[in-house]
């Protein structure tokens, strides 16, 4: 079983969904977690459901879209746990108004662009650069990214977020050649279609089994999953793994296009 006892990390987003998924994962394995998110109130109500299974964790306020909230953050860890160790940049900005504005090129207004990499992109590059410091000064860490599959595919909306998440691609093979001679490991994980009650709130049930058939395993994501690979890359497990980009979706990308009808058809006629 991973160990990550004496440990303190720091996951974004963990109110809800895929963050709050991650954070459990770290706590389980003995982290010291703190649970940063812009709906404060979620997080502690996270944090305190974890201290009742017997994990340690905190929650705390965080907006990505200001620098100051971040430094603050950082600061405060630093001030009550002395040491982060590992970083898991979870938060974007999927708030349903956002995504449903981030549509058309052709109807795309310019702050929902600006929105989408103010808090995707530049929030978690300023994570980086306030945390990275005190990893150094700690001998090391793990860094560890949220991409998405459409960063580098082709999508029919969505846009300005998938532009933002390819932007935090590049950002962790570079982050991850700055620190490696610091023993601080930067990684990423790319998830697919994650059902969280989020994304079901977003879709319909016909758009869900459309992307279905895409997927190669039998099932559906859930945010567990994304939890796994986390937990694997903060650990000692991928003490040699850096600057890595590691898809969490179920192989949904990696095939050609016409695998899902060629399925269908192969399974009618048995």
């Amino acid at each position: 079983m991973t160990d990550l006892s004496g440990r303190v990390a720091i996951v974004t987003g963990s109110g809800a969904n895929i963050g709050e998924a991650c954070a459990r994962a770290l706590a389980k394995a003995g982290a010291t977690v703190i649970l940063a998110d812009i709906a404060a109130e979620r997080a502690e109500a996270v944090a305190r459901s974890i201290q009742a299974s017997g994990g340690q964790a905190q929650g705390m306020a965080l907006d990505l879209a200001q620098e100051d909230s971040i430094t603050a953050l950082v600061a405060k860890v630093m001030r009550q746990h002395h040491r982060i160790d590992i970083l898991h940049n979870n938060a974007a900005d999927t708030r349903l108004e956002q995504m449903a504005a981030d549509g058309s090129l052709l109807d795309l207004d310019a702050a929902t662009w600006d929105r989408a990499f103010h808090v995707n992109a530049r929030g978690t590059m300023l994570m980086i650069k306030a945390v990275a410091p005190h990893m150094i000064a700690g001998g090391g860490g793990s860094i560890i990214n949220t991409s998405t599959g459409v960063a580098l595919t082709g999508d029919i909306n969505n846009p300005s977020y998938s532009a933002s998440k390819a932007a935090v691609y590049a950002l962790t093979r570079n982050a991850a050649v700055q620190f490696g001679r610091f023993n601080i490991r930067v990684n990423a994980v790319a998830p697919g279609l994650v059902l969280s009650p989020l994304a079901r709130e977003m879709m319909t049930p016909d758009q869900i089994a459309m992307i279905q058939r895409h997927v190669l395993l039998p099932r559906e994501s859930v945010p567990e999953d994304i939890a796994g690979a986390v937990l694997f890359l903060a650990s000692d497990g991928a003490a040699f793994i850096t600057g890595q980009v590691i898809g969490v979706d179920g192989g949904i990308v990696h095939h050609t296009p016409y695998v899902a009808d060629m399925l269908e058809c192969m399974s009618r006629a048995h």
